[in-house]
């Protein structure tokens, strides 16, 4: 059984998303999954990491 992923709304500068998008395709992963890359990174870079997360569903590169 799947868990219900969180919806939220993200408002970007569309520079800010233009460079997401670009980052994104050149590790061949969505907009959204780069996005989620990037926030697991910087909440264990922080110590903050949730013990209940369940892990990534894309490949690593």
């Amino acid at each position: 059984m799947a868990t219900e992923r969180k919806k939220i709304l993200l408002r970007l500068d569309p520079a800010v998303h233009d460079a997401l998008a670009r980052w994104a395709a050149d590790e061949l992963r969505s907009t959204n999954a780069q996005i989620e890359f990037l926030l697991r990174r910087a909440l264990s870079e922080a110590g903050r990491s949730p013990r209940s997360a369940r892990p990534p569903t894309y490949p690593e590169l």
